[in-house]
């Protein structure tokens, strides 16, 4: 008799999180999907360490970067079938107003893993068949990844490639990456594969080296510059690499108040500001700086099913890498994998493995 699905849940902030387990059916437009591996997102320490509030009630399974063999389908999902997949971090429902008008991101009735619905750290899954992006495992093997590998694609990637298609990044502009690990360093390399030349700042030198010159034209370490040298050593690399001074493309990817608060403070004539890190802590700022400098401020939640094949070709063509910055680690080991990522032990963005 085949053994039952089994999801570890959160019980509590900071509780060890439990095996359970349960039964996984779909209903009608549901698939479920046995799990090859999910990535763990900061947004996952945030509910667990931080006592960010989760829409769906405790006990919950956290984990929203799933990748997976659909193993059993309910009725109109029948197409999917034993396919290798990507599931969205964020599932729009596909009929509203808002994903009628293309704004997937604010749909009202959108489901998010470990947040709306029982998450991916877990055997299984059950998911709307709706957005689910195919993976051609052909491709995948000739790119030197497994299908554990890009479930980061999930959040870590498109997150980024939807900040940088909405700002609009193209041949010549120069972006500014702030907090280049995990999603911030997928963002250096979105940026760079649409085209700008990119400047990476953090406040880790390793995250900083492990960037390197191949995506990062320059490379700023934070806890050595005030927010003044900063700006002045972005400037005179502007100028002297044929840059425009102004309508630079800033993106804060660490989620920490310095974070933002050095982002604001590089916003410049025609500047746009993309908010993709998350933070619970408050930041005084000036609005008036976006009057003043005909800026924009644009928040980035998500990304739109639909746009996820686009994304996941960038890395399978090689040109965003993810095998380097991905390391694979047993699901039943998550408690201590929890803590290590919390106390920042490793430089490389930990996948779960479910155990076959």
């Amino acid at each position: 008799m085949a053994a039952k699905p089994v999801r570890f849940v959160m019980t509590a902030a900071g509780a060890p999180l439990t095996p359970v387990e349960f039964e996984a059916e779909p209903a009608a437009g549901e698939v479920v999907v046995s799990i090859a591996g999910c990535g763990v997102c900061h947004t996952d320490l945030g509910y667990y360490y931080d006592g960010v509030r989760t829409n769906h009630p405790l006990p919950l399974c956290l984990g929203h970067e799933i990748s997976g063999y659909v193993t059993a389908v309910g009725a109109g999902a029948e197409n999917w079938i034993g396919k290798p997949v990507i599931v969205p971090a964020v599932i729009p429902c596909g009929t509203c107003d808002a994903c009628k008008r293309g704004k997937g991101t604010i749909c009202p009735n959108q489901k998010m893993p470990g947040n709306d619905i029982q998450g991916g750290f877990a055997s299984h899954i059950v998911v709307p068949a709706v957005g689910l992006c195919p993976v051609d495992e052909d491709r995948l093997k000739a790119a030197g990844l497994t299908l554990p590998d890009v479930s980061v694609v999930a959040d870590a990637v498109t997150t980024p490639y939807q900040a940088v298609l909405q700002a609009g990044v193209a041949d010549g502009d120069l972006v500014v990456v702030i907090g280049v690990g995990g999603v911030g360093g997928y963002c250096a390399q979105m940026a760079k594969a649409f085209g700008g030349t990119v400047v990476a700042i953090d406040v880790s030198q390793p995250k900083l080296d492990a960037i390197g010159t191949e995506t990062a034209a320059l490379t700023l370490n934070a806890r050595e510059l005030s927010p003044r040298d900063l700006r002045g050593a972005i400037q005179t690399f502007a100028k002297e690499n044929g840059l425009r001074p102004t309508e630079w493309i800033i993106f804060e990817c660490s989620g920490t108040r310095a974070g933002q608060e050095t982002a604001f403070g590089l916003l410049n004539r025609g500047a746009t500001l993309g908010v993709v890190g998350f933070t619970m802590d408050k930041v005084e700022l000036r609005l008036s700086n976006l009057m003043a400098f005909h800026a924009r401020a644009l928040g980035n939640w998500g990304c739109p099913p639909e746009l996820y094949p686009g994304a996941l070709d960038l890395v399978l063509e090689g040109r965003v890498k993810v095998g380097p910055f991905v390391e694979q680690h047993p699901l039943a080991d998550i408690n201590k994998v929890f803590t290590a990522v919390h106390h920042g032990e490793l430089q490389r963005r930990a996948v779960l493995v479910p155990a076959a």
